[in-house]
């Protein structure tokens, strides 16, 4: 299982399953679809249902944080997964309707074209078998999935074949990002750093949100899983994961890590109420223990139940068996930098927010502009920027969206954080010229055409959306919902 999962994640099976587009079935939104119904059926997609217990086990292969299964009952995350799990599932009905196939000749080119199975520069059958084994999964199951998984980029390519890419396309996606740009900006670092939080503001937002104020301090002990204790060899052979896929099914069917660990004559560690830097209640570092380790057994979710870790080519058994939250007072220097970031970023949101009311409403214009950082007593500033990478000012991503400013158009430009804000005016514009031929043609070709297929891919979502009846069971997803 868990054993090979750091090998496998550089397989071609994965960048296919990460890699395929997954079409967006959105069915929200739509209409009142709910249903009341049986409580065994979550959802249906014409005659086709989709039962309670096998959404549920849809769900739990997601690996939830603890975090998101608390909020559960309070978001509409369910809605969205269950939206996406029937999006797949139509996506099956189409292949089995246009008859996708893989035969065995396909799948076996596929597995045999694996760099995770290539050794001396052919396929290897024992390196394949010893996948197999350290997975925990049989060849036929294996296989499945692969020959699924293809049928899908089958289908998928099915739809954007034969795409002719207009020149004209491209040359837009090429000015997109290549130009010489004339603009004057203001840079509102000033303008939102005046509006200060106050002691009451602050102790407001505290009262309300005290319970997310807290230290949280875990006991945690591992043990490493070496080949000399475990298998007598120095060699991670065949042997050794043997005993180790041993280990790991012995705990997954209910075994303690003390037992795991004694019968294995493994020697523990173990570290008292350790917080998430790394340090003791008295704020001492713990030595010892690299970072990356102790960031895999701290972010463990459950208390009392062990795994095992794979990091960096070593094999570790690791659990939690206690966790003390210790609350935290307002005074605290941490709380207080939290409490004034949060309400600074909420002062930036209405600031923005305002700002960008005023020029969809047209009361912004040039003079405007002027007038703005005058009352304000901001510095306007005229800038020409010649390349995305000109970034001593402007990062690259806040240069691509000028880069999208019309002359003569002022836009309020942020970062993802709100920590750079920009109101911007174009002034002018200079085109560069890409040539037709060129390496860098073929680079934007490629991104128009991802565009294209993008477009595609959303009509036929359209049209699926309409072909296919699909009801939701209401009470269902609530009871989902409250179940976890």
């Amino acid at each position: 299982m868990i054993t090979s999962i750091g090998k496998f994640s550089k397989s071609f099976f994965v960048k296919l399953l990460v890699g395929i587009i997954i079409l967006p079935f959105v069915f929200w939104g739509m209409g009142d679809v709910f249903r009341g119904g049986n409580q065994n059926v979550i959802a249906s997609i014409d005659s086709k249902k989709v039962s309670t217990q096998e959404f549920v086990d849809y769900l739990q292969r997601l690996n939830l944080t603890e975090k998101q299964i608390k909020n559960l009952p309070k978001t509409d995350l369910i809605e969205k997964i269950l939206s996406e799990y029937i999006g797949k599932k139509i996506m099956d009905l189409e292949i089995e309707k246009l008859k996708i196939i893989v035969n065995d000749n396909s799948l076996r080119k596929i597995i045999k074209n694996d760099e995770l199975f290539i050794k001396d520069d052919k396929f290897s059958r024992t390196e394949y078998e010893k996948f197999l084994i350290t997975s925990g999964i049989t060849a036929p199951t294996f296989e499945t999935n692969i020959a699924k998984q293809e049928k899908k980029r089958q289908f998928l390519s099915s739809l954007s074949g034969g795409i002719v890419v207009p020149e004209i396309l491209v040359n837009k996606e090429y000015r997109k990002e290549n130009q010489s740009k004339t603009i004057r900006y203001i840079d509102l670092e000033k303008f939102h750093s005046k509006y200060k939080p106050t002691d009451e503001d602050k102790k407001e937002l505290f009262e309300k949100n005290k319970d997310f104020f807290f230290t949280e301090y875990k006991s945690v002990r591992y043990a490493e899983i070496s080949p000399e204790k475990i298998s007598g060899d120095k060699e991670y052979n065949e042997a050794f994961f043997k005993q180790l896929d041993t280990i790991e099914n012995n705990i997954l069917d209910g075994q303690s890590f003390n037992n795991a660990a004694e019968n294995a004559n493994l020697s523990i560690i173990s570290i008292k109420k350790i917080n998430a830097k790394k340090e003791d209640e008295s704020k001492n570092k713990i030595k010892n223990l690299s970072d990356n380790l102790f960031k895999k057994i701290y972010n463990l979710k459950s208390i009392n139940s062990p795994e095992v870790i794979n990091l960096d080519n070593k094999y570790y058994i690791a659990e939690i068996f206690d966790v003390d939250k210790k609350n935290r007072t307002i005074n605290d220097p941490e709380v207080q930098e939290a409490l004034n970031a949060q309400l600074s970023f909420k002062t930036k949101i209405e600031n923005n927010t305002s700002i960008i009311k005023d020029i969809s409403m047209g009361a912004l214009d040039k003079e405007k502009f002027k007038k703005f950082a005058l009352d304000n007593k901001l510095e306007i500033k005229d800038y020409k920027i010649d390349s995305l990478k000109q970034n001593e000012i402007f990062s690259e991503g806040i240069i691509k969206r000028i880069f999208l400013t019309d002359d003569g158009k002022i836009d309020l430009i942020t970062n993802n954080t709100l920590t750079k804000n920009f109101l911007v005016l174009g002034v002018s514009t200079n085109f560069k010229d890409l040539k037709k031929g060129s390496n860098k043609y073929e680079q934007y070709e490629a991104k128009a055409r991802l565009n294209l297929i993008n477009k595609i891919f959303q009509s036929h979502d359209n049209k699926l959306n309409q072909k296919y009846n699909v009801e939701l069971n209401k009470k269902t997803i609530e009871r989902v919902k409250n179940s976890f």
